[in-house]
């Protein structure tokens, strides 16, 4: 890496810089554990974990603000990213110990409910993308996330992956999103758990994406969307190619596997947007309410997607 860009990504929030010690650099763990263990102290991790509330929750709310429905902000575009799932998704993401947060777990039982009809929290409710990051965080903070096991299992479609809105009884057809979440969800779970209850599941899903080379429809083999290739972070919910990218490194390193070949054209995407200098820049950011910004703005380099870019590109070409 050049020296350059090893000082840019260095000069990072603790959240960031201890994965770049480790997955760019390898560090010895002395040093990047020493960095992951300051990210609840100061900056991106101290700055969330400051706004819980008393009853465990971020902002009031399960999904979305307390009031959230009753305000004038519903009308704004996007939706709010302030509340209790998104807040623990980012810090589990940035690496805080689950010791942090406490009794936060046996807080959100008492006290959280769905927005979907008051569902109890560690029960999750009927949206693929949320349940996966509920059986995420709830195995990292040591929740009873069993309904959701067998959730996901029993609501995986034909075609091998997931849909929101398979729910609503609107499509039998997986979704790109709902995949990759439901994925991202179940990977989390496994390696949080030890459990590999789930690992049939997560493997046919990693083969509907696959056989579809984590870009194209299957139909006429025409790109998904302009998701598929437009990077941003944080991404929330939002499928791209190297979103996608990032979980097939992480589960093939859990497995023992090499690189699916079928990944090609999505590393080659990858590999065509990263500049001269070895960055990639942010080329969109979701509307709606944050606490604060986590990364560059749209159209300036990424130290985020750097990150990322970079160990895909690295764990592909040392194959």
């Amino acid at each position: 890496m050049d020296s350059d860009l090893r000082e840019w990504l260095l000069d990072s929030d603790p959240a960031l810089r201890w994965q770049v010690e480790r997955d760019l650099l390898g560090a010895p763990p002395s040093v990047w554990e020493a960095t992951r263990a300051r990210v609840p102290l100061e900056g991106l991790g101290a700055a969330l974990l400051a706004r819980q509330g008393d009853d465990g929750q971020w902002a009031g709310g399960a999904y979305f603000p307390a009031g959230y429905f009753d305000s004038p902000e519903q009308a704004e575009p996007g939706q709010p990213w302030i509340a209790t799932t998104w807040s623990l998704k980012d810090l589990r993401d940035w690496g805080v110990d689950a010791a942090v947060l406490g009794d936060t777990a046996a807080r959100l039982d008492a006290n959280s409910r769905w927005e979907y009809d008051d569902l109890p929290y560690w029960g999750g409710e009927v949206d693929v993308c949320i349940n996966s990051y509920t059986l995420a965080t709830g195995a990292w903070l040591g929740a009873d996330v069993s309904r959701l096991v067998a959730w996901f299992r029993d609501h995986r479609l034909a075609d091998g992956g997931w849909n929101c809105e398979a729910e609503e009884g609107d499509s039998v057809r997986s979704s790109f999103h709902s995949t990759l979440n439901a994925l991202r969800g179940i990977l989390a779970y496994e390696k949080l758990t030890g459990d590999t209850a789930l690992r049939e599941a997560r493997r046919g899903g990693e083969e509907y994406l696959l056989t579809r080379r984590l870009m194209y429809r299957a139909s006429t083999g025409e790109v998904v969307d302009h998701f598929v290739t437009h990077f941003m972070y944080p991404n929330r919910h939002v499928y791209s190619a190297l979103a996608a990218l990032d979980h097939f490194r992480e589960a093939s390193q859990l497995d023992g596997t090499a690189p699916d070949p079928r990944l090609a054209d999505a590393v080659d995407l990858v590999r065509s947007k990263r500049r001269p200098d070895g960055a990639w820049l942010q080329e969109h950011k979701l509307a709606g309410r944050t606490w604060f910004d986590a990364d560059a703005p749209v159209g300036e380099p990424s130290k985020w997607l750097t990150l990322i870019g970079t160990r895909v590109i690295d764990w592909w070409d040392g194959q």
